[in-house]
C-alpha cells in the first residue's frame, strides 16, 4: 500500500512536467504563428496594401481590417480631392482670361488654353520652360523680373497670335505672387476695350469739331451784324447763312439723339406692323422736297412697290433708316441724275428696300467704313450737302435691331446701290391680310 502511494506521488510531478512542456511549446508556437502573421501583414503593407486580408481571425485580422478600411477612406478622399482639382482646372480652362502658374525659377508649371493661345505657346510642350524665353516682349520681361506687381503691363501679343480687325492683339498681364516665390499670371485681351476707348475719343473729337465749325460761323456773323452797318440785302443774306448753320447744328444734335436712343432702347416689337406703301409715301414726300432744295433742275426720282407688304418693328426707326438712304442718294447725286427707290420680295421670301443712284460712286476701299460715325469720303462735299456723317450709322443700328442686312454696292463713275434686306419673320403681305379680313 505504501509503495503504491509512493509510486502515484512520483508520477504526478512527472505528468505536470508534460503539461508545462505542452503549454510552453504551445506558447512558443503561438508566438511564432503570431510573429508570422505580423510579418505577413508587414509584407503586404510594404508591397501592395490592396492585398490585405479581410475578416481574418485574431487581433492581426482585426488590425488588417481596420487598416484596409482606413486606406479605403483615404483613397476615396484622394479621389474626391482629385475630382475637385480637375473641376477647378476645368473651370480655369473655361475662363475667358488666361492663367499661367510659374514656379520659383519662373518656369511654366501649368497654363490654360486661353493663355497658351494669347502667348502663342503650347500648353503641353512648353511645360517647365522659362516664360521669359517664350514671350520676349521687353516690357513684359522687365515687368516679370521687377517683382513689382502693383499694376498690370500692357503688351502686344506675339505676331503668330494674329490680328484683331486689322489691329494687333493687346494683352493686359497682371502677376500675383503666392506660396513663397511662385507666381500666377492673369492675362486679358483688351483689344476691344482699347478700340472702344479710341472710338470714344474720336467720337468726342468729331462731335466737337462738327459743332465748333457752325458755331464759329454764327459767332462771326453775329459780330458782323453787331459792329458793321449793313443794308437790308446784306443783313438778309447773313441771317440766311446763320439759319443754315443753326439748322446744321440742329440736324447734328437730332442725329446724335437718334443714335443714343437706338443704342439704349429695347428691341423693336415683332407684333407691330407698318405698311411699306406708307413708309414709301413719306420717303417720296421727303425726297422730292430735298431734291428741289438742293438742285435747281432736281433729280429724276422713281418709287415702286412690287408687293404690298408689312414690316414688323418700330415705324419711326424704319422710316428713319429708309429716309437716310434716300437722302444720301439725293445729296450725293448731281442735279438731273437718277434715283430709283424700290421694294420687292426676294425668291427666299425676304423683303428688300433698295435705293439706286447715278452719282459718282464710291471706291471699294471706302465701302467697309461707310457705317462708321462721322466717316466721310469727301468732307468738303459733305458740308456742302448738309450731311452730318451719322446717317449710315443710324441705318446700320436700325438694321441690326430689326434683324435686317445692309448691302452696299458701288462702282466709281457708275453710281451706288444701298439695300436693306429684312428677314421673313418680320414680313407679311398686306394684300393677303386684307383678303383674309
Amino acid at each position: 500500500m505504501a509503495s503504491l502511494i509512493g509510486g502515484t506521488a512520483a508520477a504526478v510531478p512527472f505528468g505536470w512536467r508534460f503539461v508545462w512542456l505542452g503549454a510552453w511549446l504551445g506558447a512558443v508556437l503561438w508566438v511564432v504563428l503570431d510573429a508570422w502573421r505580423a510579418q505577413q501583414l508587414l509584407h503586404v503593407l510594404r508591397n501592395d496594401a490592396t492585398g490585405l486580408p479581410s475578416r481574418a481571425p485574431g487581433v492581426w485580422g482585426e488590425l488588417a481590417e481596420r487598416i484596409r478600411k482606413l486606406l479605403r477612406t483615404r483613397e476615396q478622399q484622394a479621389r474626391q480631392a482629385e475630382d475637385r482639382l480637375q473641376e477647378f482646372l476645368a473651370a480655369i480652362q473655361a475662363s475667358p482670361n488666361g492663367v499661367v502658374l510659374l514656379d520659383e525659377q519662373g518656369r511654366i508649371e501649368w497654363c490654360n488654353q486661353t493663355a497658351a493661345g494669347q502667348f502663342g505657346i503650347d500648353a503641353d510642350r512648353d511645360l517647365l520652360q522659362h516664360l521669359a524665353n517664350l514671350v520676349r516682349d521687353p516690357a513684359f520681361v522687365a515687368y516679370l523680373a521687377s517683382w513689382n506687381y502693383s499694376r498690370d503691363v500692357v503688351i502686344d501679343a506675339p505676331s503668330q497670335v494674329g490680328m484683331h480687325r486689322g489691329h494687333p492683339v493687346r494683352l493686359s498681364v497682371q502677376v500675383h505672387p503666392y506660396a513663397g516665390n511662385r507666381r500666377m499670371l492673369l492675362t486679358r485681351d483688351i483689344t476691344s476695350l482699347e478700340q472702344a476707348e479710341a472710338m470714344r475719343r474720336d467720337f468726342v473729337a468729331n462731335v466737337s469739331h462738327e459743332i465748333r465749325t457752325p458755331l464759329t460761323v454764327l459767332a462771326g456773323f453775329v459780330e458782323t451784324l453787331q459792329n458793321l452797318p449793313l443794308d437790308a440785302e446784306e443783313r438778309a443774306r447773313y441771317l440766311a447763312l446763320m439759319g443754315q448753320q443753326s439748322h446744321r447744328m440742329e440736324t447734328l444734335v437730332n442725329d446724335l439723339l437718334t443714335l443714343s436712343r437706338l443704342e439704349g432702347s429695347a428691341t423693336p416689337p415683332a407684333n407691330r406692323w407698318t405698311r411699306v406703301r406708307a413708309l414709301m409715301a413719306q420717303c417720296e414726300d421727303e425726297g422730292r422736297g430735298l431734291s428741289s432744295r438742293l438742285a435747281s433742275q432736281g433729280h429724276r426720282l422713281s418709287f415702286s412697290v412690287e408687293v404690298d407688304s408689312e414690316i414688323a418693328g418700330a415705324p419711326t426707326e424704319l422710316q428713319s433708316a429708309m429716309s437716310n438712304l434716300l437722302s444720301n442718294a439725293i445729296r450725293y447725286t448731281p442735279g438731273g441724275g437718277e434715283v430709283v427707290v424700290s421694294w420687292r420680295l426676294l425668291p427666299d421670301g425676304r423683303g428688300e428696300y433698295a435705293v439706286r443712284d447715278s452719282g459718282p460712286g464710291i471706291a471699294a476701299e471706302h465701302i467697309p467704313r461707310l457705317t462708321e460715325r462721322f466717316y466721310r469720303i469727301d468732307r468738303s462735299r459733305s458740308r456742302e450737302t448738309g450731311g452730318t456723317g451719322l446717317g449710315l450709322a443710324i441705318v446700320k443700328h436700325v438694321a441690326q435691331r430689326h434683324g435686317a442686312e445692309l448691302r452696299i454696292e458701288s462702282t466709281v463713275g457708275k453710281g451706288s446701290r444701298f439695300a436693306l434686306v429684312f428677314p421673313v419673320t418680320r414680313l407679311r403681305q398686306a394684300a393677303a391680310l386684307s383678303a383674309v379680313a
